[in-house]
C-alpha cells in the first residue's frame, strides 16, 4: 500500500464516527461531518480560517447562535460523552452549592463506608474473617511486587518498575504534605500489608495504584487473563480496604488514576531517553564518518 492509499484509508477510519446521513431527491447520501461540523461552529467558525493540529482536527470559535434543533440533536446523538459530562457538570455544582459542609466535629463523610457498612460490622465482630483477609491481601501486594520487578529484572522492560518508583515517591510527597485522620472505625490485622500495624500514609492507595501498574504492563503484553485477574482482585481489594476503614473511598479512585497517569508517565520517560540515544548514536556516526 502506497502512501497515498494509506493516508486515505486512515482517513476514511478516522471520519466513519462522524458521518451522518440524510436524503437529497429521495437517496440517501452521507454527509462529512467535518463539513457539517464547521458549518455548526463545532469544529470551525463557518468558513473562516482554522487552527490544524495533530490528527488533523480543526478547531475554531464556536458558533452556537447557528445551531439549528437538528444541531442540536446531531450533537447530542454523536457526541453523547461529553454532553453526558456537561450534565454531571451541572448537578454536581448544585450538589456543591446546596450540600450542608460536615463540621470540623464530626468525622469525614465517606459513600464507601456507607455502602460497606454491614461488611464493615462482619470484619469488626470475625477478628478471623479479618485476618485471612488481610494475609490474602498481602500475598496480592507480593503478587504485583513481584510482578513488577520482574519485568525489569528478569525481562528487561523497566517501564513497569520506573512507574512504580514515580508513583511511590509522589504518594509519599502528597502523604507527608496532607496527613488525613485515620477513621475511627479503623480495623487493623498484625498479617496486613505493611505488617505489623505501622503507621501508614491513606493518600493515595499504593495497593491499588501498583496494581493497576501492573495490570496494564500485562495488557501490553497481551496476557490478558492475568490482567483480568489482577483487576477483578483490585476491586476485591478495594471493598476490603473499605470495609476495614483503611482507606477513604477517594483515596482508591485517585489511586487508579496514579496508576494510569505514572505508566503513561514512564513510558514518555522511556521514549524520550530513546530519542536522545538515537540522536545521540547518529551525531557519532556522523563525526566518525
Amino acid at each position: 500500500m502506497n502512501a497515498a492509499a494509506a493516508a486515505a484509508t486512515t482517513t476514511a477510519l478516522l471520519s466513519f464516527p462522524y458521518k451522518r446521513s440524510t436524503k437529497v431527491n429521495g437517496q440517501t447520501n452521507d454527509v462529512d461531518v467535518v463539513a457539517a461540523n464547521n458549518k455548526m461552529g463545532v469544529h470551525g467558525n463557518g468558513g473562516g480560517n482554522h487552527n490544524v493540529f495533530n490528527g488533523g482536527v480543526h478547531y475554531g470559535k464556536a458558533s452556537f447562535l447557528k445551531w439549528t434543533l437538528d444541531d442540536v440533536v446531531y450533537v447530542a446523538r454523536y457526541h453523547w460523552i461529553p454532553c453526558v459530562f456537561a450534565a454531571g457538570l451541572l448537578f454536581f455544582m448544585y450538589v456543591e452549592y446546596t450540600l450542608r459542609m460536615v463540621p470540623d466535629s464530626s468525622p469525614p463523610f465517606d459513600l464507601g463506608f456507607v455502602v460497606t457498612r454491614s461488611f464493615h460490622r462482619a470484619l469488626s465482630s470475625w477478628p478471623e474473617l479479618n485476618t485471612l483477609l488481610a494475609a490474602l491481601n498481602t500475598v496480592f501486594v507480593g503478587m504485583q511486587t513481584v510482578y513488577i520487578l520482574w519485568t525489569w529484572l528478569i525481562e528487561g522492560r523497566p517501564r513497569a518498575t520506573i512507574s512504580a518508583l514515580f508513583m511511590f515517591t509522589c504518594r509519599g510527597i502528597l502523604g507527608y504534605s496532607t496527613q488525613l485522620p485515620l477513621p475511627q472505625e479503623f480495623v487493623g490485622s498484625g498479617v496486613d500489608f505493611p505488617v505489623g500495624n505501622v503507621s501508614f500514609f491513606l493518600f493515595f492507595s499504593g495497593h491499588v495504584a501498583g496494581s493497576v501498574i501492573a495490570s496494564l504492563d500485562m495488557r501490553r503484553m497481551r496476557r490478558w487473563e492475568l490482567a483480568w485477574l489482577f483487576d477483578t482482585l483490585n476491586v476485591l481489594q478495594a471493598v476490603r480496604l473499605l470495609g476495614t476503614r483503611g482507606h477513604y473511598t477517594i483515596d482508591l479512585a485517585v489511586g487508579v488514576g496514579a496508576g494510569i497517569l505514572f505508566d503513561s508517565l514512564a513510558g514518555k520517560y522511556e521514549d524520550s531517553k530513546r530519542k536522545c540515544a538515537l540522536v545521540s548514536g547518529t551525531m557519532k556516526e556522523g563525526l566518525l564518518s
